[in-house]
């Protein structure tokens, strides 16, 4: 009896490990990286989001946001990778930036950040966005915008993206949302609101599979006005090329085959038919010398009969 109890205490404790080993592994694996579903202020996050300057390269499908700064290294890739799988799945990426606030008296974005956050928000410019974002953050002077620094306008205008994020990230912590960057925001098939706190790849297919959208995306096969990307040749300086092989002469329609090139002609070169010019960069062959006409043997001389009678 008592190995009985003996062998059940140690079966429920090992049955305990196994259950709180689980609940970890699905926790620290899988649902930490699923986006959560909004059931509280639905209607105030909607409301910012409509209020908010967004950008967008058209599309006119369902809207998915992606709020962010300019140096997240994990909103960058997120928008590089998977705004065109999400495009190709019929939906309108809308891109929200912000100029983060400062921090313990530490400024956390540039002048040049603020003041291009400042003329995205008034002008919704999406060449502007593209080529902020082409060049590294480092090089980005902002040359051309007007500062946002000692300018009330346009100081306002950075405030109220900060506002905006703050405001968001207090609405989403009540759904149970750590807010890390790049967020996403979008709605599912059936209308409900979901959030993503997408920092980590892993937690991006979750949002694909939601929207329908395809895992990979295949390179576009033609470039502008339909015409496809031209074809690499060899000797045109194009890299892993092979050598295009020397092939024998095609005959002509009516079924004769072409003459063959003459001994001592340059190799890869067709002479030209009887009684035409050679064509561009092609020289005629040299006759060849008539050999000389064989002279004819003398003639033996007839001698007259002179015998007499």
């Amino acid at each position: 009896m008592r190995r009985f109890f003996v062998w059940s205490a140690l079966a429920a404790l090992i049955g305990l490990v196994v259950a709180v080993g689980g609940f970890w592994a699905y926790q620290h694996f899988y649902a930490r990286f699923q986006p959560v579903t909004v059931d509280r202020n639905q209607a105030a996050i909607q409301r910012l989001l409509d209020e908010a300057s967004w950008l967008s390269s058209g599309g006119g499908g369902e809207p998915l946001y992606i709020i962010g700064y300019r140096d997240s290294a994990a909103m960058q890739r997120y928008e590089r990778e998977e705004a065109p799988k999400l495009r190709a799945a019929g939906v309108e990426v809308r891109i929200v930036v912000f100029a983060r606030p400062d921090r313990e008296g530490l400024s956390q974005s540039t002048a040049a950040e603020r003041a291009t956050v400042a003329e995205l928000w008034l002008t919704r410019d999406w060449t502007l966005y593209q080529r902020w974002t082409a060049t590294p953050a480092n090089n980005w002077t902002g040359a051309g915008i007007p500062a946002a620094d000692g300018s009330l306008a346009r100081t306002a205008v950075v405030d109220a993206g900060r506002t905006f994020s703050g405001k968001l990230n207090e609405y989403l912590s009540g759904a149970g949302l750590q807010t890390r960057y790049p967020l996403i925001i979008w709605r599912d098939r059936e209308g409900f609101m979901k959030a993503c706190a997408c920092s980590d790849s892993r937690s991006w297919a979750f949002v694909r599979d939601d929207l329908d959208a395809p895992d990979r995306v295949e390179p576009p096969s033609v470039v502008a006005d339909g015409v496809p990307p031209p074809i690499a040749y060899p000797g045109d300086g194009s890299p892993e090329t092979l050598p295009y092989p020397t092939l024998p002469p095609i005959p002509p329609a009516g079924g004769q085959a072409a003459p063959a090139p003459s001994p001592g002609a340059a190799p890869g070169t067709t002479p030209a038919a009887p009684g035409t010019a050679p064509a561009a960069g092609q020289t005629r062959p040299a006759p060849r010398p008539t050999p000389p006409a064989p002279r004819k043997a003398p003639e033996p001389k007839r001698q007259e009969d002179t015998t007499f009678f």
